[in-house]
């Protein structure tokens, strides 16, 4: 490949994880056709880009990031000491609103196709920074809530202050409803008898 399609790669790449929450790193050695394919519609339906990338390529577009630990270090131009997970074949799977989108399809994966999965090995998930292991991704990231509930939460957080000070508004107003209409009441009561 020549140094200015790796170096247009390399800055790709780059924006690729810029413009993610969150990464996967996947090994698909084993898994046949078939199976990869099935996996890539599962992605891209829950709106994951993935792709098969070369780890030295990986490597480069991290390398001033905060993975820059993860990727090992860079003297003479030449990377080296990268964690275990830059090593064999290597696909990301990149989550641009949702976190936990990779994860959750990996883990349906895994239990709906178990026949495709039966080779499908995450190596670590990036995350804020931080790199993650292959078991707390499936078994913490995919618990994760996702874009849609951090929103409900977040909005029913905002909301109920508002909500106790409307009802705090209310409550005299809604007092002397119950004190008129009991008022009433005893009128007609006085009244008729």
């Amino acid at each position: 490949m020549a140094t200015t399609q790796k170096t247009a790669e390399i800055d790709q790449i780059r924006q690729r994880f810029d413009g993610s929450v969150a990464a996967v790193l996947i090994d698909f050695k084993g898994m046949n056709v078939e199976a990869v394919t099935s996996l890539r519609r599962a992605f891209r339906k829950a709106g994951v880009e993935y792709r098969v990338v070369k780890n030295t390529i990986i490597r480069h577009a991290l390398k001033n990031s905060d993975y820059k630990p993860f990727v090992g270090t860079f003297e003479s131009g030449t990377p080296s000491n990268p964690h275990v997970s830059m090593r064999g074949m290597t696909a990301i799977a990149w989550c641009k609103e949702d976190p936990s989108a990779a994860a959750k399809v990996i883990q349906t994966f895994k239990t709906e196709k178990a026949d495709y999965a039966k080779h499908l090995k995450v190596k670590a998930g990036l995350l804020g920074g931080q790199l993650l292991g292959d078991k707390w991704v499936i078994d913490e990231m995919s618990k994760l809530p996702g874009l849609k509930e951090t929103q409900a939460m977040v909005l029913a957080t905002i909301m109920a202050p508002a909500q106790d000070v409307v009802g705090i508004l209310n409550a005299p107003a809604q007092n002397l409803v119950y004190a008129l209409a009991a008022h009433i009441e005893n009128l007609e009561k006085v009244a008729a008898g």
